[in-house]
């Protein structure tokens, strides 16, 4: 089979807007949670998210286009081109029957359907939708719009599992271009839900936190008192290339991707299952794809996501599976610095991989005060501080409501 090589990353988080300023935001361990602003919060139980700041979409999209398309699709738009531009593609060169376009959303356009809901069923009851409603709302509409702004005609679909999304749509474009059937593929994943309807529906079921007193720490995976997650939005593209096509062109390689595997824990819509049989098994299946041992990986980014149940279960996962090696692994959850984007996860925190084997460091879990006595000591959960240290190989773990698990190992070239 071909190999596979990341040739071009492009991301717009809670704690940068450019890739630059999200390697500087998980050097420094910066948190991204605030106030939210998209909407008012006051009578809602969480009043605090990770938004993206400072984005104006009119700096790098047509007016008229950022009217007809959603906030997570503006993300997509940005991010791709950035990666585009990162990997230095002379896009009137390439074959571009043999590039693809695989994108991840968990919920899609949210913001504009309910906007809708509330302008023309709730507000007055006249039907005069939006002609843009449709193509604005559905998950896919981001592949595609990124297939049309480039006339890539290769491979063009959308990934929706959950928190999981973007990993397997990272997982789906490995698996095109290492069996030849491209030679590139614009993968990653966006959300934007930062919504009446999501932090309502979250809180409804108790997995937000509703650390409204102390915000900037309320995302804090591990720690005693951690008490659920904190919404996040933004997005992730990586560009994945066939490393000869890569070669052959003097690309500059970030790390090669080598192994991907995806399990489902068939128990529980919500909660994780307490063996962690399902993770356990991704996990495996990742290292026995890519041909790699335990002792082997540098270092892993944790689904993390600052609950009870499920930040004690992946460790406890980890531990089975790497065994005596636990301890020689940094671990972490980035989710403390960007809180949980849902869809996009997946694809920001295979970024925070990539770079962490490209600057030899490993991202911080912030957020960190209390031990927790269910919690193996002995591991290294990268508290508080990023820790310089050599990564050649990384390990990215999604989990999704539904059971959905992905694991991804990257590995310097």
């Amino acid at each position: 089979m071909k190999r596979v090589v990341v040739t071009g990353i492009g991301a717009i988080t809670p704690i940068g807007n450019t890739v630059a300023a999200y390697l500087e935001g998980l050097q420094k361990g910066v948190s991204g949670a605030n106030l939210i602003t998209q909407f008012d919060a006051t009578q809602f139980k969480t009043r605090f998210a990770c938004e993206v700041k400072d984005f104006n979409p009119e700096e790098h999209l047509d007016r008229r286009e950022v009217r007809r398309i959603d906030r997570f699709t503006q993300f997509a738009m940005v991010t791709a081109a950035e990666a585009l531009k990162d990997s230095g593609l002379d896009l009137e060169a390439i074959d571009k029957d043999r590039v693809g376009v695989i994108w991840a959303s968990g919920i899609g356009g949210l913001a504009t359907l309910e906007k809708e809901i509330e302008d023309h069923v709730l507000g007055s009851g006249v039907p005069k939708h939006n002609p843009f409603l449709i193509p604005k709302m559905i998950q896919d509409i981001a592949a595609g719009m990124i297939s049309i702004q480039y006339g890539f005609r290769g491979i063009n679909y959308a990934t929706v599992s959950a928190c999981a999304s973007s990993s397997h749509s990272l997982m789906n474009a490995f698996d095109y271009i290492r069996l030849n059937k491209a030679n590139i593929v614009v993968t990653g994943g966006s959300e934007a839900t930062i919504t009446k309807t999501a932090i309502g529906g979250f809180n409804s079921m108790k997995a937000l936190s509703e650390r409204n007193d102390d915000f900037k720490t309320a995302s804090r995976p591990y720690d005693k008192d951690r008490d659920g997650f904190v919404l996040g939005e933004g997005a992730g593209t990586i560009i994945l290339e066939e490393y000869e096509h890569a070669k052959k062109r003097g690309a500059r390689i970030y790390c090669e991707i080598v192994g991907a595997a995806a399990t489902a824990d068939a128990y529980h819509i919500t909660a994780p299952h307490p063996e962690g049989f399902g993770v356990i098994n991704v996990m495996n299946l990742a290292m026995e794809d890519a041909g790699m041992k335990p002792e082997d990986i540098d270092y892993i980014n944790t689904h993390g996501t600052s609950t009870p149940l499920g930040d004690v279960a992946e460790l406890k996962a980890i531990e089975k599976v790497f065994g005596s090696h636990s301890s020689g692994i940094n671990i972490s959850s980035t989710k403390s610095m960007t809180g949980h984007l849902l869809g996009a996860a997946g694809a920001i925190e295979a970024i925070a991989c990539i770079l962490a084997i490209h600057h030899n460091f490993a991202p911080p879990t912030i957020n960190h005060f209390t031990d927790d006595p269910e919690i193996d000591p002995k591991l290294n959960l990268t508290f508080n501080e990023a820790q310089q240290r050599k990564v050649k190989a990384a390990l990215s773990n999604t989990f999704g409501f539904g059971g959905h698990n992905a694991s991804i190992i990257f590995r310097q070239v």
